[in-house]
Parts: structure tokens; C-alpha cells; sequence
């Protein structure tokens, strides 16, 4: 990578640092770190552009729309003037706008609008956030930041929510294990990525059988 390169990515550390001091704690600077450390890791066995890998990476999380009344316009946005102050190519800018428009999981069977090498790279690296010890912690901790019950047996999952009501969704912390995080492991892209969900996954599953022994009383 160039010098121009690294400075590029830099100064796009201390911005994102900046702007995520007071985030929710799982999408703050260290999440964005950890996916920003794992895409790099995940980028060495893909044909990628590392500095559009690095860039999506960082910006993926910018501005969130769970926290902005679901608008998803701003962080493209915010993306964009970033990046733009500091005279990245153009072509980088929008492939990175793309990577933070089609990063997420939407819920339901909603099909992806923007494909590309580096969005498979930084969505793999998102997505194994979510999974595994880190992901537990992160899931909890966005539960009791929504004030949501941990569990409630009378309240299934829902596997078919359409994209609208996977957002609205105020369901127990345990069902999103259901509704999303147990999904992700046959939805990763990368040959790296899928090895290292698979243990993740694995870790989830032993920790729900011994909640749910624990729930009854059992152990």
C-alpha cells in the first residue's frame, strides 16, 4: 500500500474514532476495529482492492439507521464528505458507498442490489462480529440498550419477516439468535470467512443449550 494510501487510512481511524466516541457499545470504535482487523485478515486470501476493503471497513458503521429513525441515507452521505475532503479517487468513494449501502443483513429473503469482491470481504468480517462470544456480548448489549426481555418462551421466532418488520422487530434478545445470528454462518462469502463462523456458530449453539438448561432450573 502507498504512503498516500496509508495516510488515507489514517486519518480515516481518527475520523471514525471521532465520530463514534459516545456509540452504543456494539457499534462502537472497537467493533469497527475488530471488523476493520478481520477484513484485512479475510482481504489476504481474496483478489480485493485493500484500500477499498480498508475504507468500507472503517465507514461500514459511520452512522448506523438503527440510531438515526432508520434513515439510511446518512451515512453514504457522511462517507462521502469524508472521503472527498480528503481527495480519494472517486471510483474508491463509490465503491465504498456501496459497501456501506449493502453491508447489512436485512432480514427476510430481501435480495442484495451491489455485489462486488470487497463487499464480500467486509460484510464476512461484519458479519463474524455478530457471531460467537463477541456476538452474544453485542447482542445483549443492544437488548438492554432497547430495554428488551432477555427471553419470553411464549414468543417465537420470525424467520419470515419481510425488511420492514425486522426493523420494527421488539422481540426477546434471544429470538434475533434465531432471526439472525444463527443464519449468518451458511451466509458468509468468503473461504476464510466460512471457517471462522463455523466455530463461532458452534459457540453460540452450546451457549443457547445451556440457557435454556439454566432458564429451567435443570443445571
Amino acid at each position: 500500500m502507498t504512503h498516500e494510501h496509508q495516510e488515507l487510512i489514517d486519518n480515516t481511524i481518527t475520523f471514525v474514532k471521532t465520530t463514534l466516541a459516545n456509540a452504543e457499545g456494539g457499534h462502537d470504535w472497537f467493533h469497527i476495529e475488530r471488523v476493520y482487523k478481520s477484513a484485512v485478515k479475510i482481504a489476504q486470501g481474496e483478489k480485493v482492492d485493500p484500500l477499498v476493503v480498508a475504507l468500507g471497513a472503517l465507514l461500514h458503521d459511520i452512522a448506523d439507521s438503527k440510531f438515526f429513525n432508520g434513515d439510511e441515507t446518512i451515512a453514504p452521505q457522511m462517507a462521502t464528505e469524508f472521503l472527498l475532503s480528503q481527495n480519494c479517487d472517486s471510483t474508491v468513494i463509490e465503491h465504498v458507498v456501496q459497501i456501506i449501502k449493502n453491508i447489512s443483513f436485512k432480514g427476510g429473503n430481501k435480495a442484495q442490489a451491489f455485489t462486488s469482491p470487497e463487499l464480500d470481504v467486509v460484510q464476512d468480517a461484519d458479519r463474524l462480529d455478530a457471531l460467537g462470544a463477541i456476538g452474544i456480548a453485542r447482542t445483549f448489549n443492544y437488548g438492554g440498550f432497547k430495554n428488551r426481555k432477555l427471553y419470553d418462551p411464549a414468543i417465537e421466532p420470525q424467520l419470515d419477516m419481510t425488511v420492514e418488520e425486522y426493523k420494527k422487530s421488539t422481540a426477546p434478545t434471544i429470538n434475533h439468535f434465531y432471526e439472525k445470528l444463527l443464519l449468518l454462518k451458511d451466509r458468509m462469502n468468503t473461504k476464510t470467512g466460512k471457517k471462522m463462523a463455523e466455530k463461532r456458530h458452534q459457540y453460540m449453539e452450546g451457549f443457547l443449550a445451556q440457557f435454556y438448561t439454566e432458564w429451567e432450573g435443570l443445571k
